[in-house]
């Protein structure tokens, strides 16, 4: 009786004259799988990894109308420290009724440092359901803590802002 595979080459043996020949069947004989996904569908970004993008998201749209924010950082945190644990915490913090958590912070410049806003993702999670209710409270709670940076209305800073 033939068999259709070829024995396997002994110890010290060439293989054919093509090479290895490539597989062309998984081990079960169901032939080659296919990719799980199309490659422009991100499946191995996490849920964190996509808060960080709809920040910078939202940061570039600002940086457009506001050229001095390109040398603010842009952060995120999963949730905000407790009052007087963190370096350069605010002592106005500590007088927060315990009941709200801030979804946002700026963080003024210090020395090197160049100012900061800190998006909390955690508290900002819980508070939407779906991407694009988190896009919107993302955004809007990135150009609040811009407007605070620069001393305006967050109307002023981003003319979109509550109107979505």
């Amino acid at each position: 009786m033939d068999s259709p595979v070829p024995p396997p080459a002994a110890a010290g043996d060439t293989p054919g004259p093509a090479g290895p020949r490539p597989r062309r069947r998984d081990r079960h004989g169901r032939g080659m799988r296919g990719p799980i996904a199309p490659p422009q569908v991100p499946l191995s970004a996490s849920r964190a990894d996509a808060f960080v993008d709809l920040v910078q998201d939202s940061a570039e749209r600002l940086e457009r109308l506001w050229p001095q924010l390109a040398a603010v950082e842009f952060l995120v945190d999963e949730v905000p420290a407790e009052p007087g644990t963190g370096p350069g915490d605010d002592p106005l913090e500590a007088l927060l009724d315990g009941e709200t958590v801030p979804l946002g912070r700026y963080v003024a410049a210090r020395g090197e440092d160049p100012d900061r806003i800190v998006v909390y993702r955690r508290p900002v999670e819980i508070r939407t359901k779906t991407r694009d209710e988190r896009a919107l409270l993302v955004h809007e709670v990135v150009v609040e803590q811009v407007a605070e940076l620069l001393g305006l209305a967050p109307e002023s800073v981003d003319p979109r802002y509550g109107q979505d």
